[in-house]
């Protein structure tokens, strides 16, 4: 399962009860969880930006660190590729993180868990779980 940056950012800030009572079913259920190295720095911008960059600094770090990290490297990047020339083609671009992280997901078969239908649901073949 990759975890999407806004259920991270939802787990981070402990308001959203769908996203925290997700956590615990796929804690339960021993699943894989993982995030994608674009997630990490969309994580890390956000921090650094943050009015207390080192706290949410580490509250990511210790987060991130029970994960696994998928990297962005060439599949990933030549399948984020078709992903967005399809988009373009179609007319319906989405940011270019979000296909990263949808390139990524493809590459590793994995789901991507995430409540940002809106973008996610565009990507053809994407396997997603909502929260």
């Amino acid at each position: 399962m990759l975890l999407d940056t806004t259920f991270i950012i939802d787990l981070l800030r402990g308001d959203n009860p769908a996203a925290l009572h997700r956590a615990e079913e796929l804690d339960q259920r021993f699943e894989s969880k993982g995030v994608a190295s674009i997630t990490i720095m969309e994580l890390w911008r956000g921090a650094l930006q943050s009015n207390q960059p080192d706290k949410e600094k580490r509250k990511i770090a210790e987060l991130i660190s029970s994960l696994l990290a998928y990297p962005f490297q060439e599949m990933e990047a030549k399948k984020a590729a078709e992903i967005e020339v399809d988009l373009i083609k179609r007319g319906e671009m989405i940011d270019l993180e979000d296909i990263m992280i949808a390139g990524v997901a493809q590459v590793h078969n994995e789901p991507v868990l995430t409540r940002n239908l809106k973008y996610f649901s565009k990507i053809r073949d994407l396997s997603l779980e909502l929260y």
